[in-house]
């Protein structure tokens, strides 16, 4: 797999200056289908290659955040994800497109696991919509849309956002039109953190395929580098 090298500072910077662009949803329907046209969401990478893993030197240190499960219980990231291989993804379960593919790819590519690599394996889904997303709407999306393994939080906005920036993903609040649709901007990487190290040290950008995270679940489970 093609990667190449951002430092955080940089990845950081990049974030900020890129304008997001929004992801449309225009009812309560949180089981649309992904449309084949790709999503315009900002990447911290910029110049990253489809598909291309991103190493991040320094790595970004994983968010101190406590938030609400799908179970109605309190998650602290930091102490529920410790030493575990842990893919971490901020989206809605109204997106139309890029957060049901994503998961998708996520899920397809853990049954190509061995059931030892599962069971390590933490794939964790951010609401950037906790408004309408609360842990009941969380908990029937997700196994739907990629896992039933995938754990699902929502709480603060502000905090949530906080946290997403902090790893160098933009959010912003979703936005009800005039319409009636409802916009909302949000960064589409998933950060790969160490069970070595704790720290994120791998970006895969939006049009990374289920065969590509595949191939490098197995390293990133282990800690190594691609």
């Amino acid at each position: 797999m093609h990667k190449k090298q951002l430092t955080a500072a940089a990845a950081l910077v990049a974030a900020a200056a890129l304008t997001l662009t929004a992801c449309g949803s225009g009812s309560s329907d949180a089981n649309a289908k992904p449309k084949a046209k790709s999503s315009s969401v900002a990447d911290v990478s910029g110049a990253q290659k489809p598909g291309a893993a991103t190493v991040l030197d320094p790595p970004f240190t994983k968010p101190d955040i406590v938030l609400t499960d799908t179970h109605g219980k309190k998650f602290d990231l930091r102490a529920e994800t410790k030493n575990k291989p842990t893919l971490l993804y901020f989206g809605y379960t109204h997106c139309p497109d890029i957060c049901p593919l994503t998961m998708s790819n996520l899920g397809i590519a853990r049954k190509a696991l061995t059931k030892a690599e599962q069971a390590k394996l933490r794939v964790v889904f951010i609401t950037t919509d906790p408004e309408r997303d609360t842990p009941a709407q969380l908990g029937k999306w997700l196994p739907a849309a990629g896992d039933p393994s995938f754990i699902g939080l929502t709480g603060d906005f502000k905090k949530i956002q906080a946290a997403a920036r902090s790893i160098g993903i933009g959010i912003s609040p979703p936005v009800k039109k005039k319409d009636g649709t409802i916009e909302s901007s949000h960064g589409a990487q998933v950060v790969a953190f160490s069970p070595k190290t704790n720290g994120g040290y791998l970006l895969f950008g939006s049009t990374t395929t289920a065969q590509q995270y595949a191939k490098a679940l197995p390293k990133i489970i282990k800690g190594e580098k691609l």
